[in-house]
């Protein structure tokens, strides 16, 4: 896993990156475009919205969000991705957070339309996770939606077959969304809906019960 020097090293090469591994049909990045648009898409249908991107890296989607009109708020932990996405994006509110320490209580009584992630919430564990939506559903308006883009898998197996096809990089640092595992325990407070988008990534839509 990297720290945060390694994403500030990586920064420039980062979306280069991500492209060949797209285009390759490859883990981590297997059908990263299609997750992009299908969460475009979804906050498109409410114009003018409030968004928070956590994780918001190069500003790859949130930059094509700030050009149609939303607001932007977002958290990165990276200064130099950082640098990227305000030269996109000059009047967005962007801060340098690692979300392992949570929330930033600053943002605490924010509202929001949308709150994204994308290629972000996979360092946290199990765990961390479901703590971190159930304190972003306090961040939504009364209809609002968490959409999570990420390495993710239908189920466990899903999960072990892709790691034996890419198992000379395979990444043992960090923790994959798998649907039948994290689902039982997010109903318990919010509606939960997983859209596969290829075999190592999908989407996550998350609304209040």
């Amino acid at each position: 896993m990297l720290n945060k020097q390694g994403f500030n090293l990586w920064a420039n090469d980062y979306d280069q990156t991500v492209q060949l591994s797209e285009e390759s049909n490859h883990y981590p990045f297997a059908g990263y475009k299609t997750i992009l648009n299908t969460i475009f898409n979804e906050i498109m249908q409410k114009k003018q919205s409030k968004v928070l991107d956590i994780g918001f890296g190069t500003a790859v989607l949130t930059s094509k969000l700030y050009e149609e009109g939303h607001s932007i708020d977002g958290l990165d932990f990276s200064s130099e991705m950082i640098k990227i996405a305000q030269a996109k994006m000059p009047t967005a509110r962007l801060m340098e957070w690692d979300i392992s320490k949570g929330f930033p209580i600053s943002l605490k009584n924010n509202k929001y339309d949308f709150i994204i992630s994308t290629y972000t919430l996979h360092h946290l564990s199990n765990e961390e996770k479901i703590s971190f939506i159930r304190n972003l559903l306090s961040l939504l308006e009364e209809d609002g939606k968490i959409i999570i883009g990420d390495i993710a898998f239908k189920t466990r197996e899903q999960l072990g077959t892709c790691r034996e096809e890419s198992n000379n990089y395979w990444d043992e640092d960090e923790f994959y969304f798998v649907e039948e595992e994290l689902h039982p325990l997010l109903k318990e407070f919010c509606q939960c809906e997983f859209h596969p988008i290829s075999h190592c990534g999908g989407v996550f839509i998350i609304t209040r019960r």
